[in-house]
């Protein structure tokens, strides 16, 4: 099968070729799933780069890059229901601690990181479910339902903070979101109530008065260290703040006495680690918005698998208007 494949970290241009690899056959509790759609994701950039501090080389010999991706079960292991061949699904967790990722025409994987998928949901949507969809869905429900309260997102114009949006409306929520000016508009589309800008000298103030002089009981949080002066003068008494995020200030001091006097609770996500309860719990919610026809993926550009490294420079550059996907079959 034709892959995208690196065994050393550097720029995407460098590292990245397109090569031919056996498609491995599946083994018991596995399925081999012919890929449509593969997405790129900023840790995907981040991985191919080497910048994860600690990290000198790849950790296998050869590395498909991807976790995200979405095509259709053509085998199956020993142990899963035949029944499942020709079922179009989306997978997760595809390349995190393994070698073989979803920049491939094929992947083969454990069964139950291949979901079906909702009647009428494209390759295209499938393949941003795995990491933006269940960030953005476990960041807003995380700490349950939100029906009657406030969620400030900020950052709602990224590709997890324009899903949040999205699903914070849809699960009852008065949504505050924060982007750029020039993102305003998109990000009042998808649902938000009130939209400013991320760049206000005074936006604690801003947020509150948007929300009638109420603090808030979620906030959805990219950048958590250099929003985490706000995030505590806004957030409510026993409020929960779900940062996914923190590239611009690693390092953040913790103002713990005001936090420790509002109870509130820091839930710092990482998808890959989500236990199975409470990825099945966003995999259901993600699929009843979809089903409800409240949740749009937007994708900003589809290229073919030969032009991988062209996509990840497209993710490094930022300022896009939704997902850079790999066409496998392309």
């Amino acid at each position: 099968m034709h892959a995208i494949t690196y065994d050393q970290f550097g720029a995407a241009a460098d590292v990245l070729r397109l090569s031919e690899i056996d498609s491995p056959a599946p083994q018991p509790g596995e399925v081999c799933v012919a890929l449509s759609h593969s997405g790129v994701n900023p840790s995907d950039v981040k991985a191919r780069a080497g910048t994860r501090p600690g990290v000198t080389k790849p950790p296998f010999p050869q590395v498909i890059p991807h976790s995200d991706g979405a095509g259709e079960i053509i085998a199956v292991g020993a142990g899963v229901d035949s029944a499942r061949v020709g079922q179009k699904v989306w997978v997760w967790n595809a390349q995190w601690q393994r070698a073989f990722g979803t920049a491939a025409q094929r992947i083969t994987l454990p069964a139950h990181q291949a979901v079906p998928l909702p009647k009428g949901v494209s390759f295209e949507t499938g393949a941003q479910l795995g990491i933006p969809g269940l960030t953005a869905c476990h960041a807003v429900f995380g700490g349950g339902g939100v029906a009657g309260e406030t969620v400030l997102i900020q950052g709602g114009a990224g590709t997890v903070g324009y899903l949040a949006v999205q699903l914070a409306k849809w699960g009852g929520a008065k949504v505050i979101a924060t982007c750029s000016p020039r993102d305003s508009d998109l990000v009042r589309d998808a649902g938000a109530d009130a939209v400013l800008s991320y760049a206000d000298p005074d936006l604690a103030a801003a947020v509150l008065d948007a929300n009638g002089g109420k603090p808030v009981e979620t906030i959805v949080e990219t950048e958590f260290g250099l929003n985490l002066t706000t995030d505590t003068e806004v957030i409510a008494p026993n409020g929960r703040i779900a940062a996914y995020g923190s590239a611009g200030e690693m390092s953040p001091t913790l103002p713990f006495y005001p936090l420790l006097f509002k109870a509130v609770t820091i839930d710092i996500i990482l998808i890959y680690l989500l236990p199975a309860g409470p990825r099945e719990q966003a995999i259901t919610r993600l699929h009843h918005a979809l089903e409800d026809g409240a949740l749009r993926c937007p994708v900003d550009t589809v290229l073919p698998l030969s032009e991988a490294a062209r996509a990840h420079e497209l993710v490094e550059a930022g300022h896009r208007n939704g997902a850079v996907l790999l066409d496998c079959q392309g």
